[in-house]
């Protein structure tokens, strides 16, 4: 019996959080707005093969009798220099989109978290002093350049762009715990725990890092829309995913030939990334706003 209610207690606190933090996030119409565009475009990358109008002209595909059509109801976005159609391209385009930011974002976070955690629950001990040292070489560097120079190092692929902004990535969530775990250490609940005889990991990973989730939650999602970016730049200069593996930076690079007369090949693949990456940071600013500690 006593089981049964605890159980039903942790369902009620549960449903009770949960309607909290939606709460807090429908307040702000623009975060549904991100959500919807994020979701819009997710659901395309996966049911790429079957919404695309044209599927092969993601591989290897020719048709120059269709080459450099402007769009109509056949091709919305027009064809390519190949007769590919642009529209099927875009949304095939998005499946390397989202697995670079689920790739990088899966292996930077967790280290750059934890790194955090020590450096600033240890503060000024040598290990501390060494990290964050070693995170500001790092972010002295701005990530394009970091990436562009890690990729410009390793064959042009897929998988090498995604390790090439990966080693960009990890230091500002360093940065970024460090600096919220240095001033939360002083906290009465942390001191309690303490006293209590918690040890260190329990300490950082049970009383700290909960009190974090909402500002990293913010920058993974603010950071989405910024590796899609810098993914698409490493693209643009041919160090990303190679022919004919369909990518919105590589669209761009082989349009902005044609253009301004074929605009069509470049523009549309450009207002897809600038929609994700609005996308992105709406949605980032719900989750904020998710996480705050008054309801408006």
């Amino acid at each position: 019996m006593n089981e049964k209610l605890k159980n039903l207690r942790i369902l009620k606190w549960l449903s009770f959080n949960y309607g909290i933090y939606w709460y807090r996030f429908r307040k702000n119409k623009l975060s549904i707005i991100g959500l919807s565009i994020i979701i819009t475009f997710v659901l395309m990358a996966v049911f790429a093969p079957w919404i695309a109008p044209y599927p092969s002209s993601a591989g290897l595909y020719t048709n120059f009798a269709q080459a450099l059509q402007p769009p109509s109801s056949i091709h919305l976005f027009g064809t390519d220099e190949m007769g590919r159609d642009v529209l099927s391209r875009v949304i095939f385009g998005l499946r390397y989109s989202f697995s670079l930011v689920g790739v990088v974002l899966s292996i930077t976070v967790l280290p750059g978290v934890v790194l955090g955690l020590i450096a600033g629950y240890y503060l000024n001990r040598w290990f501390s002093v060494l990290i964050m040292r070693l995170t500001d070489i790092f972010v002295a560097i701005p990530p394009l350049l970091l990436a562009l120079s890690v990729a410009s190092l390793l064959k042009p692929s897929e998988i090498n762009a995604m390790m090439a902004v990966t080693v960009a990535w990890w230091p500002w969530y360093t940065r970024l715990v460090y600096s919220n775990t240095s001033s939360l250490r002083n906290e009465d609940y942390v001191k309690a725990a303490e006293l209590l005889g918690a040890s260190p990991f329990k300490i950082m990973f049970s009383e700290i890092l909960p009190n974090q989730i909402g500002s990293i939650l913010t920058k993974v999602s603010l950071d989405a829309g910024w590796v899609i970016l810098i993914g698409a730049s490493l693209s643009y200069v041919g160090l990303g995913a190679q022919a004919p593996t369909p990518d919105l930076g590589t669209m761009i690079s082989e349009g902005s030939i044609y253009l301004p007369g074929v605009w069509w090949i470049s523009i549309f693949p450009a207002i897809i990334i600038v929609l994700i990456i609005l996308g992105f940071n709406l949605l980032g600013d719900g989750i904020k706003d998710m996480f705050s500690t008054s309801i408006r």
